[in-house]
């Protein structure tokens, strides 16, 4: 059986070049599956391609391309603009169960947050959008309040039911409006966020959307804040307090660059606390952890994607800060990974699981990236800024690196681009 399974799982794609001409394919692909009118990739379910979007910026920075901007600019606005993203305190839930980001599965993770914070923080410095902008700043504020924890880390998700009851916590009524804001305020409210009699959710409630800013925009600090305080004497949602290194690597990333980006240096702060966190607790005898609790690092050992994205959010750091540590702690992370999650007779493949990991029936290796990048791509990624930071010698083995693995997953960034979405990103920047 043993022997079935691992047959079964290893499954090699042939190694493929990615120039130009194979990105602008990917390009055309996307906006042959591209919802003109809702934005996003595909049917319902939708989830948000925080990466897709990452890599069409990038091709439209390279290239001039007006459809890579549309394509990102579209999706991040109805995506703002929908009930995926909360209208009240910021951040987005992890996907839509519609084509139109109406009605959310109200669970918020890290991971989704932090990579969309950098996201439209590029969008926002790229076109100046103020929604953008404030989109940026709320989720930032959301992940500082909500998932903050009190060891400096980033806590993983907010649960989607409240009491047994999924999204509990967030649907409104026309009559619950009316009863916080009074009738006038409660109808005015009703209309800008699109609640109705009949509903747009479960049981007559409806999430609250945002489909056009409203022309009194003076009314909207005052019925936001109201509207939050009521909603926070309601019951909330548990939180799943696990500090995970590679998702507070998403965090410290996104952190950093959106604090340069819209010049918050309290983001970068925070991002650099959490990195003293992660590099004082969650590294144990020259080794990383996958996770800690309430100030406890786990027995887990990490695997590729917690190296990879932690050494993604240093680079972010020492770039943000100009202090040369995090540099130094990135690339000993970096190295690390190189030695024992490379396969020495492969060039440009790596494992999920180190090389003296406990023995499975077979060694995983993941290369799609699906809501987060996969770790081949998050190490490509780091390893490629890493290349234009560090000492000639090093900078060379870097770069060798990446190309090698970028050839490794030419065929699946062919075929599958709307799951190459990471490796995208790096190929753009590898071009640039």
């Amino acid at each position: 059986i043993a022997a079935r399974l691992a047959a079964s799982a290893t499954t090699e794609l042939p190694p493929s070049p990615v120039d130009a001409e194979v990105v602008d394919a990917a390009v055309a692909a996307l906006a042959a599956d591209f919802d003109a009118e809702h934005g996003g990739f595909g049917t319902a379910p939708k989830f948000p391609p925080s990466m897709v979007l990452e890599f069409l910026l990038r091709h439209h920075e390279r290239t001039g391309s007006e459809e890579a901007l549309r394509m990102a600019a579209v999706t991040a606005e109805r995506m703002a603009r929908g009930g995926i993203y909360d209208q009240l305190a910021g951040g987005f839930a992890r996907y839509s169960v519609d084509a139109q980001w109406v009605v959310p599965h109200f669970e918020k993770m890290l991971y989704d947050n932090a990579l969309l914070l950098r996201v439209y923080a590029h969008l926002a410095r790229l076109t100046g959008s103020m929604l953008f902008h404030r989109v940026a700043t709320e989720t930032a504020e959301f992940l500082l309040r909500d998932l903050r924890t009190p060891e400096g880390g980033f806590a993983s998700a907010l649960d989607a039911d409240t009491e047994g009851v999924e999204g509990g916590t967030y649907v409104w009524t026309p009559q619950q409006l009316r009863e916080v804001l009074g009738d006038v305020d409660g109808a005015w409210a009703a209309e800008v966020f699109s609640v109705t009699e009949t509903g747009t959710f479960e049981h007559g409630t409806s999430v609250l959307q945002l489909r056009s800013d409203p022309e009194d925009g003076s009314r909207w600090p005052r019925i936001r804040q109201a509207l939050m305080s009521a909603r926070s004497q309601r019951p909330q949602p548990p939180r799943d307090d696990k500090v995970i290194t590679s998702w507070n690597g998403m965090a410290i990333l996104g952190l950093a660059e959106a604090g340069a980006a819209l010049n918050q240096p309290s983001w970068i702060t925070a991002a650099v606390e959490a990195a003293d966190l992660l590099l004082d607790q969650h590294v144990v005898d020259g080794r990383l952890r996958r996770s800690s609790r309430h100030g406890v690092v786990g027995h887990a050992a990490a695997v590729l994607e917690d190296y990879a994205l932690l050494a993604d959010g240093l680079l972010a750091l020492h770039q943000a800060t100009g202090t040369g540590r995090w540099l130094t702690a990135a690339t000993e992370i970096l190295d690390r990974a190189l030695r024992h999650f490379g396969d020495p007779e492969r060039p440009g493949v790596y494992y999920d699981t180190a090389d003296d990991a406990e023995e499975l029936v077979h060694r995983p290796r993941e290369l799609t990236d699906n809501a987060s990048p996969c770790g081949a791509s998050a190490l490509a990624g780091a390893l490629l800024t890493a290349s234009v930071l560090v000492s000639e010698k090093d900078s060379g083995r870097y770069r060798d690196a990446v190309e090698a693995a970028l050839r490794g997953a030419g065929s699946l960034i062919e075929k599958v681009p709307r799951f190459a979405g990471h490796w995208l990103t790096v190929a753009e920047a590898a071009l640039q």
